[in-house]
């Protein structure tokens, strides 16, 4: 597997030089793949001084953001490959974040044999939950609810 890593530091200072190159419609950021470059997986790592505009509320601003450079990046280098995005850390403290209550809730459900259910979430956060918690002998997970609240739900086995 072959991973191309790219870690991006914006200040204001960059920000507003580069919001020029906006207007005359010229990237922020660039960057060349060789056409003999086979990449799997594109690590884009920003760190910006105000991080919330392009995270936005429950990350749902950084989920769509990376969704259209996918598209785009898919189109522009005709190959297909995995991207992840992140801003700040963002995902990383939120799986981290995730994995945490996913364990604490399991521990609850273990010595009160009663099922918890966790608040809807998106698709990709309840995956990280069932994975977390698959590692577990005691405890199982499922789903329930449809769409927007659909939410994970576990039980003591």
């Amino acid at each position: 597997m072959t991973i191309k890593i790219l870690n991006i530091e914006l200040n204001t200072s960059f920000v507003e030089k580069k919001s020029k190159s906006l207007e005359a419609n010229q990237p922020i950021i660039d960057f060349q793949l060789q056409n003999s470059e086979i990449i799997d997986l594109i690590i884009l790592d920003i760190k910006v001084e105000e991080p919330q505009i392009l995270i936005g509320q429950e990350g749902q601003t950084l989920f769509e953001l990376e969704r259209i450079l996918k598209i785009i990046l898919n189109k522009k280098l005709q190959k297909s490959f995995y991207l992840k995005l992140d801003i700040n850390d963002y995902k990383k403290r939120k799986i981290e974040y995730l994995k945490k209550i996913a364990n604490e809730l399991a521990d609850q459900v273990f010595l009160t044999k009663e099922k918890k259910a966790l608040p809807p979430m998106p698709a990709y956060e309840r995956r990280i939950i069932h994975m977390e918690l698959a590692q577990r002998q005691d405890v199982v997970t499922g789903s329930q609810g449809e769409g927007i609240n659909r939410s994970v739900v576990i039980s003591s086995r």
